[in-house]
Protein backbone atom coordinates (compact mmCIF):
# COMPACT_ATOMS: atom_id res chain seq x y z
CA UNK A 1 0.00 0.00 0.00
CA UNK A 2 1.63 3.56 -1.03
CA UNK A 3 2.23 5.85 2.20
CA UNK A 4 -0.01 9.20 2.31
CA UNK A 5 1.75 12.09 3.18
CA UNK A 6 0.75 15.19 5.14
CA UNK A 7 0.84 18.83 2.68
CA UNK A 8 4.30 19.69 3.22
CA UNK A 9 5.63 16.84 4.65
CA UNK A 10 9.34 15.76 3.78
CA UNK A 11 9.33 12.57 1.59
CA UNK A 12 11.15 9.54 2.69
CA UNK A 13 14.91 9.67 2.24
CA UNK A 14 17.36 7.78 4.04
CA UNK A 15 19.28 10.78 4.81
CA UNK A 16 17.41 11.56 7.60
CA UNK A 17 18.14 10.55 11.13
CA UNK A 18 16.57 7.84 12.50
CA UNK A 19 15.51 8.91 15.76
CA UNK A 20 13.93 6.47 17.80
CA UNK A 21 10.14 7.26 18.11
CA UNK A 22 8.13 6.78 21.62
CA UNK A 23 4.04 7.13 21.51
CA UNK A 24 1.58 7.08 24.23
CA UNK A 25 -1.54 5.28 22.92
CA UNK A 26 -4.90 6.68 24.08
CA UNK A 27 -5.29 10.17 23.03
CA UNK A 28 -2.47 10.19 20.66
CA UNK A 29 -2.68 7.21 18.53
CA UNK A 30 -6.52 5.96 19.25
CA UNK A 31 -9.47 8.14 19.43
CA UNK A 32 -10.75 6.14 22.40
CA UNK A 33 -11.30 9.11 24.83
CA UNK A 34 -15.04 8.57 24.74
CA UNK A 35 -14.77 4.89 25.53
CA UNK A 36 -12.81 5.55 28.75
CA UNK A 37 -15.57 8.23 29.58
CA UNK A 38 -18.11 5.75 29.26
CA UNK A 39 -16.44 3.06 31.45
CA UNK A 40 -16.29 6.05 33.97
CA UNK A 41 -19.46 6.69 34.18
CA UNK A 42 -20.91 3.03 34.04
CA UNK A 43 -18.38 1.99 37.00
CA UNK A 44 -19.31 5.29 39.22
CA UNK A 45 -23.45 4.68 38.34
CA UNK A 46 -24.70 4.74 41.36
CA UNK A 47 -22.54 5.78 43.41
CA UNK A 48 -22.91 8.99 46.08
CA UNK A 49 -19.27 10.08 45.18
CA UNK A 50 -17.97 10.30 41.19
CA UNK A 51 -15.62 12.41 39.29
CA UNK A 52 -16.92 14.84 36.48
CA UNK A 53 -16.05 14.24 32.97
CA UNK A 54 -13.18 17.29 33.22
CA UNK A 55 -11.68 15.40 36.55
CA UNK A 56 -11.72 12.14 34.80
CA UNK A 57 -9.84 13.65 31.39
CA UNK A 58 -7.50 15.43 34.29
CA UNK A 59 -6.21 11.64 34.88
CA UNK A 60 -5.94 9.88 31.74
CA UNK A 61 -2.62 8.87 31.18
CA UNK A 62 -1.98 7.90 34.35
CA UNK A 63 -2.72 4.19 35.61
CA UNK A 64 -6.60 3.05 36.11
CA UNK A 65 -5.96 2.49 40.12
CA UNK A 66 -4.39 5.90 40.71
CA UNK A 67 -7.46 7.51 38.84
CA UNK A 68 -10.10 5.18 40.82
CA UNK A 69 -8.01 5.84 44.58
CA UNK A 70 -9.07 9.12 44.78
CA UNK A 71 -12.75 8.02 44.54
CA UNK A 72 -12.95 4.97 46.38
CA UNK A 73 -13.02 3.91 49.89
CA UNK A 74 -10.61 1.44 49.96
CA UNK A 75 -8.20 -0.85 48.18
CA UNK A 76 -10.84 -3.33 48.09
CA UNK A 77 -13.05 -0.66 46.88
CA UNK A 78 -10.80 0.19 43.84
CA UNK A 79 -10.18 -3.74 42.82
CA UNK A 80 -14.42 -3.65 42.69
CA UNK A 81 -14.24 -0.71 40.45
CA UNK A 82 -11.43 -2.14 38.54
CA UNK A 83 -13.79 -4.59 37.73
CA UNK A 84 -17.02 -3.07 36.45
CA UNK A 85 -14.55 -0.65 34.79
CA UNK A 86 -12.94 -3.21 32.49
CA UNK A 87 -16.53 -4.82 32.03
CA UNK A 88 -17.18 -2.34 30.09
CA UNK A 89 -14.05 -1.55 28.34
CA UNK A 90 -14.62 -5.11 27.40
CA UNK A 91 -17.53 -4.89 25.93
CA UNK A 92 -17.11 -1.80 23.91
CA UNK A 93 -13.35 -1.75 23.00
CA UNK A 94 -14.08 -1.84 19.59
CA UNK A 95 -16.95 0.00 18.82
CA UNK A 96 -15.37 3.39 20.60
CA UNK A 97 -11.89 3.04 19.38
CA UNK A 98 -10.33 4.11 16.32
CA UNK A 99 -7.34 5.48 14.87
CA UNK A 100 -6.85 9.20 14.62
CA UNK A 101 -6.34 10.46 10.95
CA UNK A 102 -2.94 9.73 9.27
CA UNK A 103 -1.73 7.64 12.14
CA UNK A 104 -1.41 4.39 10.03
CA UNK A 105 0.19 5.72 7.00
CA UNK A 106 2.97 7.60 9.45
CA UNK A 107 3.98 4.97 11.51
CA UNK A 108 4.36 3.05 8.05
CA UNK A 109 6.44 5.95 6.86
CA UNK A 110 8.53 6.08 10.05
CA UNK A 111 8.96 2.42 10.15
CA UNK A 112 9.65 2.12 6.25
CA UNK A 113 12.75 4.94 7.18
CA UNK A 114 14.67 2.58 10.31
CA UNK A 115 13.00 4.21 13.00
CA UNK A 116 12.85 2.54 15.96
CA UNK A 117 9.33 2.80 17.60
CA UNK A 118 7.58 2.35 21.25
CA UNK A 119 4.33 2.53 22.71
CA UNK A 120 4.51 4.11 26.29
CA UNK A 121 1.56 3.68 27.81
CA UNK A 122 -0.49 3.54 31.44
CA UNK A 123 -3.13 1.46 29.67
CA UNK A 124 -2.75 -3.30 30.80
CA UNK A 125 -1.09 -5.14 28.46
CA UNK A 126 -4.24 -6.87 27.31
CA UNK A 127 -5.88 -4.27 26.63
CA UNK A 128 -2.85 -2.49 24.88
CA UNK A 129 -2.78 -5.34 22.60
CA UNK A 130 -6.30 -5.51 21.46
CA UNK A 131 -6.73 -2.23 20.76
CA UNK A 132 -3.43 -2.32 18.58
CA UNK A 133 -4.92 -5.22 17.09
CA UNK A 134 -8.18 -3.64 16.63
CA UNK A 135 -6.80 -0.89 14.35
CA UNK A 136 -4.18 -2.00 12.43
CA UNK A 137 -0.81 -1.75 14.62
CA UNK A 138 -0.68 -4.75 16.34
CA UNK A 139 2.63 -5.63 14.94
CA UNK A 140 3.97 -1.62 14.20
CA UNK A 141 6.18 -1.68 17.56
CA UNK A 142 9.47 -2.78 18.28
CA UNK A 143 8.70 -2.17 22.31
CA UNK A 144 5.70 -1.69 23.91
CA UNK A 145 5.41 -0.49 27.97
CA UNK A 146 2.46 -1.14 29.37
CA UNK A 147 1.23 -0.72 32.91
CA UNK A 148 2.39 -4.12 34.45
CA UNK A 149 5.97 -3.28 33.51
CA UNK A 150 7.37 -0.10 35.89
CA UNK A 151 6.36 0.09 39.29
CA UNK A 152 6.63 3.96 39.15
CA UNK A 153 4.10 5.25 36.10
CA UNK A 154 4.15 8.43 34.03
CA UNK A 155 4.50 11.45 34.91
CA UNK A 156 8.07 9.91 36.17
CA UNK A 157 10.44 9.14 33.64
CA UNK A 158 10.70 5.34 34.18
CA UNK A 159 8.46 4.05 31.70
CA UNK A 160 10.31 6.38 29.14
CA UNK A 161 13.31 4.76 30.45
CA UNK A 162 12.52 1.41 29.96
CA UNK A 163 10.99 2.08 26.37
CA UNK A 164 14.48 3.80 25.42
CA UNK A 165 16.43 0.51 26.83
CA UNK A 166 14.47 -2.39 24.93
CA UNK A 167 15.30 -0.32 21.85
CA UNK A 168 18.78 0.41 22.77
CA UNK A 169 18.41 4.00 21.84
CA UNK A 170 19.67 6.98 23.81
CA UNK A 171 17.51 9.66 25.33
CA UNK A 172 19.20 12.61 23.30
CA UNK A 173 18.09 10.99 20.07
CA UNK A 174 14.42 9.71 21.00
CA UNK A 175 11.14 11.83 20.50
CA UNK A 176 8.02 11.04 22.61
CA UNK A 177 4.44 11.74 21.10
CA UNK A 178 1.78 12.64 23.49
CA UNK A 179 -1.78 14.14 23.89
CA UNK A 180 -1.19 14.63 28.00
CA UNK A 181 1.18 16.58 30.34
CA UNK A 182 1.45 13.35 32.13
CA UNK A 183 3.38 12.05 28.56
CA UNK A 184 4.99 15.68 28.35
CA UNK A 185 6.58 15.31 32.29
CA UNK A 186 7.47 11.98 31.97
CA UNK A 187 9.64 12.49 28.42
CA UNK A 188 11.43 15.71 29.60
CA UNK A 189 12.27 14.15 33.04
CA UNK A 190 13.69 11.01 30.71
CA UNK A 191 15.50 13.85 29.02
CA UNK A 192 13.77 13.58 25.25
CA UNK A 193 12.36 15.55 22.76
CA UNK A 194 8.81 15.61 23.27
CA UNK A 195 5.97 16.55 21.05
CA UNK A 196 2.51 17.40 22.05
CA UNK A 197 -0.49 16.33 20.35
CA UNK A 198 -3.20 19.35 19.83
CA UNK A 199 -6.11 16.29 18.95
CA UNK A 200 -6.31 14.74 22.56
CA UNK A 201 -8.64 16.00 25.25
CA UNK A 202 -6.29 18.41 26.98
CA UNK A 203 -6.29 21.66 26.53
CA UNK A 204 -2.89 24.02 24.57
CA UNK A 205 -2.67 25.79 27.86
CA UNK A 206 -2.44 22.48 29.61
CA UNK A 207 0.10 21.00 27.72
CA UNK A 208 1.80 24.16 27.43
CA UNK A 209 2.53 24.23 31.60
CA UNK A 210 4.50 20.77 30.48
CA UNK A 211 6.92 22.76 28.40
CA UNK A 212 7.11 20.23 25.40
CA UNK A 213 9.42 20.41 22.65
CA UNK A 214 7.40 20.56 19.56
CA UNK A 215 3.46 21.11 18.79
CA UNK A 216 1.62 18.94 16.50
CA UNK A 217 -1.74 19.74 15.51
CA UNK A 218 -1.91 16.90 13.23
CA UNK A 219 -0.09 13.56 13.40
CA UNK A 220 0.39 14.01 9.60
CA UNK A 221 3.17 16.48 10.80
CA UNK A 222 5.36 14.05 12.24
CA UNK A 223 7.43 13.87 9.45
CA UNK A 224 8.23 17.91 9.43
CA UNK A 225 9.22 17.53 13.41
CA UNK A 226 11.65 14.69 12.67
CA UNK A 227 13.24 16.85 9.86
CA UNK A 228 13.76 20.14 12.38
CA UNK A 229 16.07 17.25 14.68
CA UNK A 230 17.96 16.08 12.18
Amino acid sequence: MPVRFAVGAPPLHFGMRRHALLFDLDGTLIDSIGLLLECMQYAFDGRERAPTAAEWVAGIGTPLRTQLAEWCRDAHDVEAMVGRYRDYQDLHLERLTTPFPDVLDTIRWARDLGCPTAIVTSKGKGMTKRSLDHVGLGDAFDAVVTFEETTRHKPLPDPVFLALERLGARADSALFVGDSPHDMHAGRAAGVKTAAALWGPFSRDELAAAQPTYWLSGFGELPQVLEQLG
